[in-house]
């Protein structure tokens, strides 16, 4: 055959392979038999081994799995990721309902919703450019995800051509079989592997694999429910979805009333072991567009969607022990050692008992045999003391008064108006110990190297009591520590110089301000508390205002910076560092621009210098494509530069971009 009949034929091929793969895997409607299907993929195979430079870039021979990859890539997600609040009753649910419809403005009555199955998987987005796959990331913290699209391309739900060339970014869940979930541990029992403990588990593991063939062989799927698809409707979006060959679950309703939604709850609670697939739940979402932009987000969910989940698993254990748990910020929790179980796929051995209310209304007691459950298939707990099983010596038990953790006299105390204790100081060693490992970590000030061995280490032998002491560590001091060598002590104080300019978002996170983690951090700032001053000066009713933020949080904030003892450590710590601050601007002279940052940056982080690009009225892209107008690069740029040499899209360095704004 000459070069044209070659790409032809593999034209022809990977196009009807790939309509092949839609029919069988999403239309569950098969033109061909199994055994044409295989004759004509191998067809393909061979002609891309013999002529790869003829293979479509998203060829349908992808889905046995490419080359190896060496690791994952942590990306930035080009629209951010949020999780949903849940529901586990009817009361619950309608309050839900009244607190979206005072956000709407809407009259419950006249509300519209679609009910979704909640499928137990992972979290994935795609992004498309032209019709074309080209990256898959996990959802990782909701701002920065993983690069699995060597796996994602394996799962034969996921078209790697769309019905229409079009941009679009779509989000769905991964997921495997129950079959298939046994018949891999089968696979792994034969060859004397671990099990896994259920199919959510497995599917995660898989896209972990670093060789797609792995991912292949395992017969991952994929539901996809969002995109950012400009549509009147959330029904509407669905429909275009299936329409551009997406797998979208079918088991779904629109609902305009709370009882119609109780009434699609209850039809599938017992049908929930009827699927291929596990559901924990249904997810409720407003099916009118604009009411959900009216809605808005909390710093972690959508006010305009919810998981209402269904019962959790039970099973019943025994209470060996209940012990007191102090966290950093001085707040005592009472967690019960209970005998290991099995609880919805997982070994459970430990149950938070939430607080000294919740122990008495339970009556619960060493010895006594309970009934755990996961509350939302996620967090193990105690919902019901089996009391005709009770030891007869048993006694009710009693908070104490001390707890050896809260250094002093180790006194606590109940918080006024709540039903938590909390340390009456917070000088103990172990929960200053707990600070600073939380201050280095990579959501805060990210200090390579500086884990909680090291911090024990560092403040056991005295040399660190605060966080500034951090900044003050000098080589010749680590070295004679046991955990050090030369090499060693210098990359731990180069990680700390490193580490000395930071953001105001990470740096309030990591102050361990009860409450205030990364999203409230981020709220504050956007709100107009962008720093310290206007925080220390910020009044309780101002704080309050902050749509996000709740009473009781305002006042821990409001506290926090009021206490002598924090402004003076803030200080010291702030005579240490360097605040990074990029002031917002009205400016809007790269409207209508789209930029890819890539590479290591010298002034300012990725993250950074897209805050800038937006304030300035321009897009930030994840890949590069002919929408692309300029790629920033930094130093030891990827494959982003050859790609954007190749098509023609201009290459900036980070002064010239300096120089354009």
């Amino acid at each position: 055959m000459s070069q044209q009949d070659k790409q032809q034929r593999i034209d022809t091929l990977s196009e009807r392979l790939l309509r092949y793969q839609y029919e069988y895997h999403v239309l569950d409607a098969p033109t061909i038999s199994d055994e044409v299907y295989d004759q004509l993929l191998h067809q393909l195979i061979d002609l891309e081994e013999q002529n790869p430079q003829l293979k479509w870039s998203n060829s349908p021979t992808d889905r046995v799995g490419g080359k190896p990859i060496d690791s994952f890539e942590s990306v930035e997600l080009p629209i951010r990721q949020y999780s949903l609040d849940n529901v586990f009753d009817e009361n619950s649910l309608e309050k839900w309902v009244d607190r979206v419809s005072r956000a709407v403005a809407v009259d419950k009555a006249e509300l519209e919703f679609v009910c979704e199955l909640k499928i137990d998987g992972l979290k994935v987005v795609l992004i498309y450019e032209s019709g074309n796959l080209v990256q898959a990331l996990t959802r990782g913290d909701g701002l920065v995800g993983e690069d699995v699209t060597h796996n994602i391309k394996t799962i034969q739900s996921v078209p790697l051509r769309l019905s229409k060339d079009v941009d679009i970014i779509v989000e769905g869940e991964v997921w495997l079989g129950k079959s298939d979930f046994v018949r891999i541990n089968n696979e792994r029992a034969s060859d004397e592997l671990p099990l896994f403990a259920n199919p959510r588990n497995a599917a995660a593991g898989t896209l972990r694999q670093l060789d797609p063939k792995i991912a292949a062989g395992r017969n991952l799927s994929m539901f996809v429910y969002e995109a950012n698809l400009a549509t009147d409707t959330h029904i509407e979006k669905l429909k275009q979805l299936g329409n551009l060959g997406f797998w979208v679950n079918p088991e779904f309703a629109v609902i305009d009333s709370i009882s119609g939604i109780i009434d699609f709850y209850d039809r599938w609670v017992p049908r929930r072991h009827e699927q291929n697939y596990d559901v924990d739940g249904m997810v409720i979402k407003l099916n009118d567009n604009k009411l959900r932009d009216e809605a808005g987000y909390t710093a972690k969910s959508p006010r305009w969607a919810v998981a209402y989940k269904f019962p959790a698993e039970q099973v019943t254990t025994k209470i060996e022990d209940i012990v007191l748990q102090v966290g950093r910020t001085g707040v005592v929790t009472p967690v019960a050692e209970l005998e290991p179980v099995v609880v919805a796929g997982s070994t459970v051995s430990r149950a938070t008992l939430h607080n000294e209310d919740e122990i008495k209304r339970l009556d619960v007691r060493i010895g006594d045999t309970v009934i755990l459950q996961k509350a939302g298939d996620i967090i193990p707990q105690v919902v019901q003391v089996l009391t005709e099983f009770r030891p007869k010596n048993s006694k009710p038990y009693r908070f104490p008064k001390q707890v050896e953790q809260c250094g002093g006299d180790g006194s606590i105390e109940r918080i006024p108006g709540q039903a938590a204790y909390r340390c009456v100081t917070l000088d103990s060693t172990e929960l200053l110990k707990q600070r600073l490992t939380y201050f280095a970590s990579k959501k805060c000030f990210d200090i390579d190297g500086l884990g909680p061995q090291i911090i024990e280490v560092l403040v056991d032998e005295n040399l660190v009591k605060s966080y500034a002491d951090i900044f003050r560590l000098q080589k010749n001091t680590l070295i004679n520590l046991d955990r050090f060598a030369e090499k060693s002590a210098d990359n731990l104080i180069a990680a700390i110089q490193e580490s000395r300019q930071i953001t105001l978002p990470r740096l309030l996170t990591s102050l361990s301000i009860d409450g205030v983690g990364e999203e409230v951090a981020k709220l504050l700032v956007k709100n107009g508390f962008n720093d310290l001053e206007k925080l220390e000066a910020a009044s309780v009713s101002e704080l309050e205002r902050i749509n996000g933020l709740g009473p009781k949080l305002a006042r821990n904030i409001f506290e926090w910076f009021r206490a002598s003892s924090n402004m003076s450590m803030l200080d010291d710590l702030l005579a240490e560092i360097t605040l990074k601050q990029i002031k917002p601007t009205e400016r809007n002279d790269l409207e209508g621009l789209t930029f890819v940052v890539t590479g290591t940056l010298k002034k300012v982080s990725r993250s950074d210098i897209k805050k800038i690009i937006e304030d300035h009225g321009g897009k930030v892209g994840s890949s590069v494509s002919t929408k692309t107008n300029y790629l920033v690069v930094g130093n030891n740029p990827g494959s982003k530069l050859k790609q954007a040499n190749e098509i023609g899209v201009k290459i900036l360095t980070e002064e010239q971009f300096y120089e354009l704004i």
